[in-house]
């Protein structure tokens, strides 16, 4: 790995390879469809800050698993921690002009390369054969349409969109983590719903409205739309519970 002293700033001193190329793999999505009995695809919670979105995708991930289906969470809070770091945490491992570059906060640009950066991991994880859940505030509507397009440039591969609807009132009076206070307060910049807008989705493929049903009760909506969907197209793997 390159070390932090030969890192520079100047953009004109980043280079690409010339022969950089896409090499189709000799499995393609069909036939780990059949081995995994479901089609690999990424369901994509949005909602604000406290709107039950990871709590949501978490009590689907643990049906999927309960059923045989192999899913994965990528949680927004938990991708902050490596992928997507911010810059105080890699200063310290990688020197500050590393950090600058590569860290992330929360200004419409780093947002954008968060999700750019998660949408080019549901992809894989998606063509792989996974049921990938992500749980992002993603305010933006460009920025989520960015990641379907991605997705749904690999023939096959499905991209829905979950639109968890609960009213920032009702987010606040949740606020787990103290941060719309914060917000409120002036210590938080670009925080969504307070000093940042959230465009919520003009189509999405499933709306879950806050206070209507339990999580567990969202989940099992979620679990059969996708069964309707066709994800599961070989019924259940290895004798395990129903799908919907």
């Amino acid at each position: 790995m390159q070390s932090a002293s030969h890192m520079t700033s100047d953009p004109k001193d980043r280079c690409e390879s010339p022969k950089v190329v896409w090499h189709t793999g000799s499995v393609d999505l069909a036939q780990r469809a059949e081995l995994m009995g479901q089609t690999g695809c990424v369901v994509w919670f949005t909602g604000l800050s406290g709107s039950g979105k990871s709590t949501i995708a978490n009590v689907l991930d643990g049906m999927l698993h309960a059923r045989g289906r192999p899913s994965f969470l990528l949680d927004g809070d938990n991708i902050r921690h490596g992928l997507c770091a911010g810059p105080s945490m890699l200063e310290s491992q990688y020197g500050s002009i590393f950090a600058d570059r590569f860290g992330l906060g929360f200004s419409p640009q780093d947002r954008q390369e968060n999700l750019r950066r998660v949408g080019a991991v549901t992809c894989l994880m998606a063509s792989a054969g996974l049921i990938c859940l992500t749980a992002f505030v993603s305010p933006y509507r460009k920025d989520r349409e960015g990641v379907r397009s991605v997705v749904e440039s690999q023939k096959g591969l499905r991209f829905f969109e979950v639109f968890v609807d609960t009213p920032l009132d009702i987010c606040e009076q949740r606020d787990p983590k103290g941060l719309y206070r914060q917000a409120r307060e002036g210590k938080i910049s670009f925080f969504t719903g307070i000093t940042d807008p959230y465009e919520p989705p003009q189509s999405p493929d499933l709306v879950l409205e806050a206070g209507e049903l339990t999580p567990e009760r969202h989940a099992q909506r979620v679990l059969e739309y996708l069964a309707l969907e066709g994800i599961f197209p070989s019924g259940s793997p290895r004798g395990q519970g129903e799908d919907s």
